[in-house]
């Protein structure tokens, strides 16, 4: 009898994040020349400061490797401090040597993230709780040791790939998985060539690519990894996409959606969830599809989504994406088995080894660590409550297409914020939500995201 079960396995133990933490010769062998120290702020632009690589050696003989950044490096957009932040002072960006991988797109260059820390002990420690990756690894330790929970991240990065921005003019006028897309010798191949070559010399899995709905629109998959190391694989995949396609002359663009365009730009976000002791018992409400471990972390989901919306959709123009009808998840708290028209698809249902949660109500403006620490902490709060996950999954008809009666027989009683204003507010009314993230960072954040402003979203995506 054929089994059910298929698809690549990947586990916490044999995902590699495929970086130099391990390498011994020299990084001028590898033709390294320079290092990017990088960080990504609140409002999700990424920041850097280029060292050479004779200088690099230096830091990491220091007692405390790393450079010194202004404490309001979190809170700027662009030249406006937000309230809150201040002038005064530094924070110490510590090294994080884990993090150190080529730069494919940029030959001669490596990069390499950091943690921020107190230049000193303030209260017993060093640690900057509004650090996002610091944030991040603190609720990542927590879940594996007082949940005994670890997960997987993968993402899919979509852009679309422009010839002009004004006015808008799209490379091609090909759809869904056309491979005229990948004409040999136009510029459009080159670059997904020259990023496939890229990524595979980062060390970040590449599983595929192709061409999306959108005109112009591709999208590349990256496998999955531990939720810190995703992230920095993801700003690193980011800043691949951006680099080849300014190389040959075209523009990339992670905008939410362009006008006129039918769909928008996602970045589906696929966690899985994995025990660390022992495997974890079928689910009582769902044995045949969710082990009891994935049916308290969606059921997290599905009781907080609304309220990490702001993490996941940050620009006025994420919402123009979010609509009902595209594809895009729509803009009711559902679920369902492959299905395209709900927020949360859960892929290969039935088979254990591929199996994982696909957010697609994440768009490629969303700083990675932040919308990761939010739909985790969703999650971890399902899993440590043990929320009964109540909301049934949607079949063939999405909850949209539902009448009020259906949606309620259903569960579906809750909808996503539809402007980033209800979406601030949702996230500063969530209690549970806060004491997992911290308060103070969902405070600021929402203070940073106030003042970013929509008409630089040409200057934030496209590069």
């Amino acid at each position: 009898m054929p089994t059910t079960d298929f698809g690549v396995r990947y586990t916490p133990s044999t995902a590699s994040a495929g970086t130099l933490s391990d390498i011994t010769l020299p990084l001028e062998d590898l033709g390294i020349k320079s290092i990017r120290i990088q960080w990504v702020d609140f409002s999700g632009h990424i920041h850097g400061r280029i060292v050479p690589v004779a200088y690099f050696y230096k830091i990491l003989q220091s007692s405390r490797p790393g450079v010194n950044i202004a404490k309001a490096a979190l809170g700027l957009v662009f030249s406006n401090l937000t309230e809150g932040f201040s002038l005064f002072g530094e924070y110490l960006l510590t090294i994080d040597r884990s993090s150190l991988r080529l730069c494919g797109y940029a030959p001669g260059h490596a990069s390499v993230f950091g943690f921020f820390e107190e230049k000193e002990d303030i209260g017993g420690r060093l640690d900057v709780p509004l650090c996002p990756r610091t944030n991040l690894r603190r609720i990542l330790k927590y879940a594996e040791e007082e949940l005994k929970v670890q997960f997987l991240v993968g993402f899919e990065t979509e852009f679309i790939l422009l010839k002009s921005t004004n006015p808008i003019e799209v490379v091609n006028n090909y759809g869904w998985s056309r491979m005229a897309a990948f004409r040999t010798g136009t510029p459009e191949a080159k670059v997904l060539e020259e990023i496939a070559d890229a990524l595979a010399k980062s060390g970040i899995e590449l599983q595929m690519s192709h061409c999306e709905t959108g005109l112009g629109q591709y999208e590349v998959v990256t496998g999955p990894l531990s939720p810190l190391e995703a992230a920095d694989a993801l700003v690193h995949t980011r800043e691949t996409v951006y680099d080849i396609a300014s190389k040959h002359g075209l523009h990339a663009t992670l905008v939410p959606r362009l006008p006129l365009h039918s769909r928008g730009n996602g970045a589906h976000t696929h966690i899985s969830v994995h025990p660390t002791s022992g495997t974890s018992p079928p689910s009582q409400t769902h044995p045949s599809l969710l082990t009891t471990h994935e049916a308290h972390f969606l059921a997290g989901l599905m009781a907080h989504l609304p309220s990490i919306t702001a993490f996941m959709l940050p620009l006025p123009q994420s919402y123009a994406r979010m609509q009902d009808g595209i594809s895009a998840g729509g803009t009711w708290v559902c679920w369902g088995s492959d299905h395209r028209e709900v927020p949360v698809r859960l892929t290969n249902p039935r088979s254990p080894h591929s199996r994982n949660f696909e957010i697609k109500s994440v768009d490629g403006t969303a700083s990675p660590y932040l919308a990761l620490a939010g739909l985790l902490s969703a999650g971890i709060v399902g899993i440590s409550d043990r929320l009964a996950l109540e909301v049934e999954g949607c079949t063939e008809r999405g909850a949209a297409k539902m009448s009020p009666e259906e949606r309620a027989a259903k569960g579906i009683t809750k909808r996503f914020p539809l402007d980033v204003e209800s979406a601030r507010r949702y996230l500063l009314e969530d209690r549970k939500i806060g004491n997992v993230i911290g308060e103070d960072m969902v405070e600021k954040y929402v203070a940073v995201n106030r003042v970013s402003q929509p008409g630089v979203l040409v200057d934030r995506a496209v590069c």
